[in-house]
């Protein structure tokens, strides 16, 4: 019986691994892809006249275009990837084929201490496997997604009223964006920095922010990107853009916070559900130790447990998104 349940983990594990590899070369392959057609795009658009109304109707399609590409509500299915979860997280320089590795790592050592600590095989040792390969490490990613973007949008209307000072003070948009850089901390910083850097290199202001919206896909960002972009094309009043943008988002921010008060009641409710399992537990505990352990000491508990946890892990994300309100 052990050998088949080592082979079977053998051929988890490499199941698994080649699912892996076959993923990394295919996104290879799309990326190579991806690339070729960006340098054809810019060969054709280098060669464009830039004089006519026509060459500015067309480069206002082609902004237009970009911009629609990083909205955050049509970009559901490249915003999923990992390579665009990397960006979005702050590891730019971290390729795909590093994280599948780490999780790989992660996934194998995981399920071993499992299959030894707790004696679990068969199909049941099987999901746990999927689930700590494939899933835990998107789901950290993820998680590091949203602590980075709400970090980026505490700080981001305050960013945009000190540049907004900086550019009515006389100072030109890129050192006002070099100041703001160096001014703030966190996500706003780095994003801040990589567009004054891009600018140093020779890429327009727009395009530079239209990668900050695609690394932090934000509404609020998207707005950031749509009036520079806008601005770059109609030459209108940079500081006044900044200034009513700033006032946008403080008040979403506020109605944010509104909502948030309204749902504490339900958030609330759904915390005292979860936990109510595991405090009921630890008292039975305290109270009388031996009947509760046979849930950890007995194959049949062990199955009970493992059941439990599963069913409380799902209605944990159920309640998660019934209180989960997006403005």
């Amino acid at each position: 019986m052990g050998s088949i349940q080592l082979f079977s983990l053998v051929a988890i594990v490499i199941c698994l691994g080649s699912g892996i590899i076959f993923y990394l070369i295919n996104n290879k392959n799309r990326s190579r892809r991806d690339r070729s057609f960006s340098v054809i795009s810019g060969q054709a658009k280098s060669g464009d006249g830039i004089g006519s109304r026509l060459d500015r109707d067309k480069r206002r399609s082609e902004m237009a275009k970009k911009l629609k590409e990083t909205d955050p509500d049509k970009r559901k299915e490249k915003r999923g990837s990992v390579k665009d979860l990397l960006k979005q997280a702050g590891f730019l320089y971290t390729s795909p084929l590093k994280f599948w590795l780490i999780a790989f790592v992660f996934g194998t050592v995981s399920t071993v201490l499992i299959k030894f600590m707790w004696g679990v095989a068969g199909f049941k040792l099987i999901l746990i496997a999927v689930t700590l390969y494939l899933g835990v490490p998107r789901f950290i990613l993820k998680f590091m997604v949203k602590r980075r973007q709400k970090k980026f949008l505490k700080e981001f209307p305050d960013a945009l009223e000190s540049m907004m000072r900086l550019l009515k003070a006389g100072m030109p948009i890129g050192e006002a964006i070099s100041m703001v850089a160096r001014e703030f901390e966190g996500p706003v910083s780095e994003e801040m920095q990589r567009v004054y850097d891009e600018q140093k290199v020779g890429i327009p202001l727009g395009e530079a922010v239209l990668g900050v919206a695609e690394r932090v896909p934000l509404p609020e960002v998207q707005m950031f990107a749509t009036g520079i972009s806008i601005q770059q094309q109609t030459g209108s009043s940079l500081s006044e853009i900044l200034q009513n943008l700033a006032t946008v988002i403080r008040a979403r921010f506020r109605l944010k916070r509104k909502v948030d008060a309204l749902s504490a009641e339900a958030k609330a409710s759904a915390g005292i559900i979860a936990s109510l399992p595991v405090f009921v537990a630890m008292a039975l505990y305290f109270v009388n130790r031996d009947y509760i352990l046979l849930l950890f000491i007995t194959a049949t508990g062990k199955n009970l447990l493992m059941g439990c946890a599963v069913w409380m892990s799902l209605g944990v994300l159920v309640m998660r998104q019934m209180i989960n309100f997006r403005v």
